[in-house]
């Protein structure tokens, strides 16, 4: 890949990992602020499924944005947003505050997440790397997670939840000159020249578009479960929150390593079946949890292989959308697929709160994330992967020109 290839790259997943970094941390917020403001888990699962699903919502709104004016200037108002919505936390006195203010990091999430990076990096990177390229961004994102955990962690113990979030609103401004790296809209090749009517026209009309959301749906549901419900969960069971903390530090290691290699493996095997694959390992990895002791050793083991399996689903379904429809309006479609993923997040995080509000305990939470995760290897398997007929027409058509 050229220099100015890897510059977008690397810049998109900087960008990434700085939204899911605080975003994968606020799981530590649930008990300290639930406590303090005198409110059931449920309130503030409410406020982090509002987040998740208004980053969905938005998701394909700003992905459209970044295809026609560029990515840069929709990562600066993600910034601001994410930054906004942090501090109104952090002054929050009831629970329509939190609410607000979940809403707000759901807008910041959408302007520097998913949609708009990996559009970016997969319209610049060329066709033979862009597998590589999607893979790259979400393990460099990925390492986001890895290294906030800790340290958040570190600063509610010892600074306070409030002052933590303040720290964290700052970081979150980073985004803006970051966002020079991403500005601009590189050239992904002749495609057809579709407009966006025809585009979204095409997507609905393509079965295996419609099974992409639904099992991308499993994966939002299964990764807010966990990243919200993990730590409260281990402080039923009675560990002390460092565990917690220390999990899903794992998660977010294992999860850049597994991005990468996903991402490499999907240019050179069947991404949907991959997806299958990856899916079937999900649901292993949740029963063995249910079933094994319960120890520290069991929970940082599964916190290890869960990461390896989080987030490789994002460069095999980015990637498979890349396959069937192109790039020129990659991020407009995968936001349309990343709505599915946000909705489930929505559920994952409310319904485990309310679930354990209602009978005081997880466990058959973990069960339905061990039958939607078997759901989710069936829907893949029937996908068709290979270019739409106007794809494959103007693709042959450029490599005879080259």
């Amino acid at each position: 890949m050229s220099r100015s290839v890897w510059l977008v790259v690397l810049c998109s997943g900087t960008v990434l990992g700085l939204v899911l970094g605080v975003r994968h941390s606020l799981g530590l917020f649930l008990t300290p602020i639930s406590v303090e403001l005198d409110m059931g888990f449920g309130v503030f699962a409410l406020a982090l499924g509002l987040m998740n699903l208004v980053w969905g919502l938005i998701s394909p709104f700003a992905g459209a944005i970044a295809d026609r004016h560029g990515a840069g200037r929709v990562v600066v108002v993600g910034g601001l947003c994410y930054a906004a919505g942090l501090l109104l936390l952090t002054v929050s006195g009831d629970g329509e505050q939190l609410l607000l203010g979940g809403i707000l990091i759901g807008l910041g999430l959408s302007g520097g997440g998913f949609s708009v990076v990996l559009g970016a990096a997969g319209r610049a990177a060329p066709p033979e790397h862009r597998s590589k390229a999607l893979g790259i961004v979400t393990m460099v994102g990925s390492l986001g997670q890895f290294v906030a955990l800790p340290f958040m962690h570190a600063m509610i113990g010892g600074l306070g939840w409030g002052a933590s979030l303040m720290v964290a609103a700052a970081i979150m401004l980073v985004m803006v000159p970051l966002a020079s790296g991403v500005a601009g809209r590189p050239t992904g090749g002749a495609e057809g020249g579709q407009t966006l009517r025809e585009a979204l026209a095409e997507a609905r009309d393509e079965r295996g578009f419609w099974l992409l959301n639904a099992g991308f749906f499993v994966c939002g549901f299964h990764l807010a479960f966990v990243g919200v419900h993990l730590p409260s969960y281990l402080a039923n069971q009675g560990f002390a929150s460092w565990l917690a903390a220390t999990g899903l530090t794992l998660v977010g290691l294992f999860n850049a390593v597994g991005s990468y290699i996903f991402g490499a493996l999907g240019g050179r095997y069947s991404k949907k079946t991959m997806l299958s694959l990856l899916y079937l390992s999900r649901a292993a990895i949740f029963l063995a949890f249910l079933v094994v002791p319960l120890t520290e050793a069991s929970v940082l083991i599964f916190s290890a292989v869960i990461g390896f399996v989080w987030l490789g689903t994002v460069p095999l379904t980015s990637g498979l959308v890349a396959t069937i429809f192109g790039t020129t309006y990659l991020s407009t479609l995968f936001g349309i697929v990343f709505v599915s993923h946000q909705i489930g997040s929505f559920f994952g995080s409310w319904l485990g709160g309310f679930v354990f509000d209602t009978v005081g305990s997880y466990e058959v939470m973990w069960w339905v994330n061990v039958a939607l995760a078997l759901l989710s290897a069936a829907l893949h398997w029937p996908i068709a992967e290979r270019p739409k007929p106007r794809l494959a027409a103007a693709q042959s058509a450029q490599r005879r020109v080259a």
